[in-house]
């Protein structure tokens, strides 16, 4: 179902982010290094470094034509993809920025992070247009709804926040993890979201009403990104216990394990990202140990 095909390498210390760029065989890294990377996934080889930054990148978000960039110094750098040139820094964080989404029908970016605050953006002017507090500590992960009309948050408190897209007011609180909530995915059927934890645990919710309907322990250790398959009904994660797993998305079985303590080719670090190519047919993973390694996906 996933083999490896290859292993990139280039990067000089851990990565933490990675996106899809609109051209459908292509995509960026970025992390403790000095840049972001663009990679050919057709070549399977590295492109060139797209833009430099001053701090570690903690999250890359694509929408359209445009590259967000989070660094750890609280600033989100906006990157015009054809014009290959910097367009706006969005300075407002004092703190880390740990992940960015886009709300489509609003024309509104989002982001948040160490500083516990939601700030909302417009993505006409990039001008910043409002912040109101989460919780008094850090803000990992944003997931938005199919229907972009609700936005989940998971912070380090274990609690997962509804707030409704429109107006942001808060819908409902989750208690939902011992510990601090590392990712959060909403499945795109629009019928489930599904979160990760440090407790190693995943937590499947049922939707519209958010009813705990699965729990699993998937990893050893804390379990850093879901990444649902395009088309086909699996989902993959990865952990800080250098492990990838693949699920099905219905009935939330275990159906590959890749790991090097599985004797397949594996992570030799924490793995910190995942992301599927355009098409399905490759899942793209990142971690501490500074490889970006390419899985190809079958249904056999």
């Amino acid at each position: 179902m996933l083999t490896h095909i290859q292993t990139l390498s280039g990067h000089q210390n851990p990565i933490y982010a990675l996106a899809l760029a609109p051209a459908k065989d292509h995509f960026f890294s970025a992390g403790n290094d000095k840049g972001v990377v663009e990679w050919s996934l057709e070549s399977m080889a590295f492109q060139k470094v797209l833009v430099p930054v001053q701090s570690s990148v903690y999250a890359l978000h694509r929408y359209k034509d445009w590259l967000f960039i989070a660094q750890r110094s609280g600033l989100i750098l906006v990157y015009d993809l054809p014009q290959q040139l910097l367009v706006a820094t969005l300075n407002h964080h004092k703190k880390g920025v740990f992940d960015i989404k886009t709300i489509p029908h609003k024309d509104e970016l989002i982001s948040t992070g160490e500083d516990g605050i939601l700030a909302v953006w417009s993505l006409k002017d990039f001008s910043f247009l409002y912040q109101f507090p989460v919780i008094s500590d850090t803000v990992r992960v944003i997931a938005l709804s199919n229907d972009e009309q609700e936005i989940a948050l998971g912070a380090k408190d274990g609690v997962i926040r509804i707030y409704r897209a429109e107006d942001y007011s808060l819908l409902r609180e989750l208690t939902a993890h011992k510990g601090p909530i590392t990712s959060l995915q909403y499945s795109p059927e629009g019928d489930h979201l599904i979160s990760g934890s440090r407790d190693a645990q995943l937590k499947v919710w049922g939707l519209p009403d958010y009813e705990l309907i699965n729990n699993i322990a998937a990893h050893m250790f804390g379990i850093y990104a879901i990444a649902f398959h395009p088309t086909a009904p699996y989902f993959a994660t990865c952990s800080q216990d250098k492990g990838i797993k693949l699920w099905g998305s219905k009935d939330f079985k275990l159906y590959k394990i890749l790991s090097l303590e599985k004797n397949t080719e594996g992570h030799s670090h924490s793995i910190n990202k995942l992301i599927w190519s355009h098409d399905g047919k490759y899942l793209i993973s990142t971690g501490d140990d500074r490889q970006v390694m390419v899985w190809k996906f079958s249904l056999h």
